[in-house]
């Protein structure tokens, strides 16, 4: 645990830079795992997004025990399952297996955005005779259910609770948000919260998570440098054009070119600068929705960098 009252965690998306492949960035994200690990991250939690050039993580379960495997104490878990794509009951039995293998350390975020285009989301779909339902409350009601047993006894899947490979040994459940409305369903259902401030930095109040975009690096300068390759993909995002993650020297380039904007974060609240720097503005984000938790994505073109950015960041919350 790192010291102080304020616990920090790893959201990782598996970035895929430019003139790599998928297959590279999710090395890179066992590599990353590991060193979360040593530093005394809390969890470390993998994206779930689907048919895009830029993020190779499109299924966090299938991650969780390669990543478990090679390390000691951090919890791993999803950040999150996109629910409406799945059978509540094979999440269930799923994060019921991976908890019965690695107990005390899996945790299950679940989410209600699809983490991709509707075209995606389509294809996605088991029944393509029209579109999926919006009624992720009722799977989520269900999918609780199955974990704690306690669904209605003459519900049809009532006995399915019985059979989950991992017995007694149960994923941790958080809820994700970027709305309102999530927040009223944890509320709702008692569990914890976790707020996506890096995608709306207006929509939420209190959250027992904080999720913030943030690099670090040696000078104010250098941590520009870097998060320009996320200025450019997120400039182009919000045309529709999804790259891969360039080098900083293209996206400054094309950021000098471009009219707009130049601010990391482009709408959203990035956290970019020296070590002390962050600290002083995650903690800000922290005190602002009575978090005890952040938990923080990195994307750079270098993994090196990115590595570099968790390790100034433990450091100066080591540091106080």
């Amino acid at each position: 645990m790192l010291p102080g009252m304020l616990e920090l965690s790893v959201l990782d998306q598996s970035p895929i830079s430019e003139g790599s492949s998928g297959a590279d960035a999710l090395r890179n994200t066992l590599d990353l795992a590991e060193l979360a690990d040593e530093l005394g991250y809390k969890r470390y939690w993998l994206a779930e997004h689907h048919g895009g050039p830029m993020l190779a993580g499109p299924s966090p379960e299938a991650l969780i025990g390669p990543i478990e495997t090679r390390t000691k104490r951090i919890r791993v878990g999803s950040g999150g399952v996109m629910l409406p794509h799945y059978s509540p009951f094979k999440v269930a039995e799923t994060f019921s297996l991976l908890s019965g293998l690695f107990p005390g350390r899996i945790d299950l975020a679940l989410g209600r955005a699809s983490g991709t285009d509707p075209l995606t989301a389509f294809a996605l779909q088991r029944d393509r005779r029209q579109a999926a339902p919006d009624d992720f409350p009722q799977q989520l009601s269900e999918l609780l259910g199955h974990l704690n047993g306690t669904l209605p006894a003459d519900h049809p899947f009532a006995h399915l609770a019985e059979h989950l490979p991992g017995g007694k040994e149960k994923p941790e459940v958080w809820l994700l948000g970027s709305s309102p409305a999530s927040a009223v369903w944890a509320r709702e259902l008692g569990l914890p919260y976790s707020f996506a401030d890096f995608i709306n930095p207006h929509g939420g109040e209190g959250a027992d998570m904080a999720g913030v975009w943030a690099l670090a690096a040696e000078t104010e300068e250098e941590a520009q440098r870097l998060a320009s390759s996320g200025r450019m993909t997120l400039r182009l995002l919000r045309r529709g054009q999804l790259i891969p993650v360039p080098a900083p020297e293209k996206a400054l380039a094309f950021l000098e070119r471009d009219a707009g904007p130049r601010r990391s974060g482009e709408g959203r609240r990035g956290i970019v600068g020296t070590p002390d720097d962050v600290r002083e503005r995650i903690e800000e984000v922290a005190r602002r929705y009575g978090a005890a938790e952040v938990i923080v994505l990195t994307i750079t073109h270098d993994h090196a960098a990115r590595r570099r950015s968790y390790e100034l960041i433990a450091d100066a919350f080591a540091r106080g």
